[in-house]
């Protein structure tokens, strides 16, 4: 699946889990299922077909029924591997550069941090400094671990 940018096999995943919780859902509704316009489910759902791992049968009313392959049923195991892989990636990147900086911030003499962003990556920071007997606090004049996407950075002074 090379030829996907990492957004786009995670949506054919999804997509390819929908669909065989639903072999009648339609593409409106995956469409808003996966936060995307109906054009690119359809772009998705048409790639899936000619690579064979769909299969588009009549179904009632003029609707289709999309029927994963063996082929898409191995495809969507892939999916699904590469991304509890990536996702432990991050994690243990993200923890290992967290436990880098609480390092940093004992040697500055703090023991306590603060966390600035609210997402899995903030949860594991916030777990990290537990782990490590580090405190994080809401305020304070204390180092900052701040979350910029995917990504941690540590402030040990505020900006002025």
């Amino acid at each position: 699946m090379t030829d996907l940018t990492p957004s786009q096999e995670a949506r054919e995943r999804a997509l390819l889990e929908h669909l065989e919780e639903d072999p009648d859902i339609n593409q409106a509704t995956l469409a808003d299922k996966l936060g995307v316009a109906v054009g690119t489910v359809n772009w998705h759902i048409k790639r899936l077909i000619k690579k064979g791992y769909l299969k588009a049968k009549p179904g009632q009313r003029r609707k289709l029924r999309y029927i994963i392959t063996p082929e898409g049923l191995a495809l969507r195991a892939k999916l699904t591997i590469d991304y509890v892989e990536n996702q432990m990636r991050l994690y243990r990147q993200t923890r290992g550069d967290v436990k880098a900086f609480l390092a940093e911030v004992e040697q500055a003499g703090y023991t306590q941090v603060r966390v600035k962003g609210n997402s899995e990556i903030a949860d594991v920071c916030r777990l990290t400094c537990l782990e490590q007997g580090v405190e994080v606090v809401e305020d304070g004049d204390v180092p900052i671990l701040k979350i910029e996407g995917y990504r941690v950075r540590l402030q040990l002074e505020e900006p002025a």
